[in-house]
């Protein structure tokens, strides 16, 4: 029996779902129930009747999905995997923000850790960023954690400031304008699709802006048969999977997050067999974390 095999059987055992992130590897993707960016796993995380659920992605994630199911069990294949971005705030440095900027609105972006969560009055995903922010008014002040990209992307869409942490993801900081360049010198016509997280430059250079979501959606409308791809490589094997007929390069090769590459057919079928690396957040922080997720998902 393969490690595919022996995860199909211990899913029925367990009754367990398995959500799985786009930057995981493709071979996991296929054993999942649920594949998606952060946005559609956040949702899909509150329509589940399985007593286990097994995320496949970074800690922050499986984090996000206990707090919407906090009476289920919540596994994640290894628990190391992490989020750099997530790591470039604390709940301290959060507070202290607060602190100087007296009546602000804090929002953050999902990829954050539950503590900082529970400071937020919302949160966001790169799909949903613009929606959401949308409800504030004009005038109202936010303080806008962690990624700046993503905060300087909206806060241009709606012609407003905010006070933008300066974090970042160390792998859309990668993708450079010469590496878009390079592509379209390769690949002619083909539309550059880029992820929000990506520096300001980058994402002037490329035709749209996108979550992965919503370069899924994109590709499946979209006339173009070929496409450049600004994210994490992982998204190229929903993308052709999803669009056989369609072709999808990547800006680089080399645009990978070592830590979704940490999920495993290996560790995910231990991670059932054994029943390991359970995911737990505290109450309090639990209790205060889901209202900002549950602001986001009621928008």
């Amino acid at each position: 029996m393969n490690a595919a095999e022996e995860i199909a059987l211990l899913k029925k055992e367990r009754n367990a779902v398995i959500l799985a992130h786009n930057y995981t590897r493709g071979e996991v993707q296929d054993v999942a129930d649920y594949t998606g960016d952060s946005l559609e796993l956040a949702r899909r995380a509150t329509q589940v009747d399985a007593d286990v659920i097994v995320f496949c992605g970074v800690w922050f994630m499986a984090e996000t999905a206990k707090i919407l199911n906090p009476g289920k069990t919540v596994l994640i294949p290894d628990p190391s995997a992490g989020c750099p971005m997530a790591d470039m705030i604390t709940g301290a440095q959060l507070r202290e923000l607060k602190a100087q900027n007296p009546g602000a609105k804090a929002v953050c972006y999902v990829n954050s850790t539950a503590e900082v969560k529970a400071e937020c009055d919302i949160c966001v995903t790169s799909g949903n960023a613009e929606k959401v922010m949308s409800r504030f008014a004009p005038d109202e002040k936010i303080l806008f954690v962690p990624d700046q990209h993503l905060g300087g992307h909206v806060s241009a869409l709606l012609n407003r400031s905010y006070t933008l942490w300066p974090g970042f993801c160390p792998i859309h900081a990668a993708i450079t304008v010469e590496s878009i360049e390079a592509a379209r010198r390769l690949h002619p016509g083909a539309p550059v699709l880029v992820h929000p997280e990506c520096s300001k430059a980058v994402r002037d250079a490329a035709d749209h802006q996108l979550s992965t979501g919503g370069m899924c959606q994109f590709a499946k409308e979209s006339d173009a048969q070929e496409f450049i791809v600004g994210t994490e490589v992982g998204i190229l094997h929903r993308l052709s999977k999803e669009n056989p007929e369609k072709t999808f390069h990547p800006v680089s090769e080399e645009i990978v997050c070592a830590d979704m590459k940490k999920i495993t057919l290996e560790n995910l079928a231990a991670c059932l067999r054994e029943m390991k690396h359970e995911v737990c957040v505290p109450e309090d922080i639990s209790t205060r974390a889901k209202r900002a997720i549950d602001a986001m998902l009621a928008v």
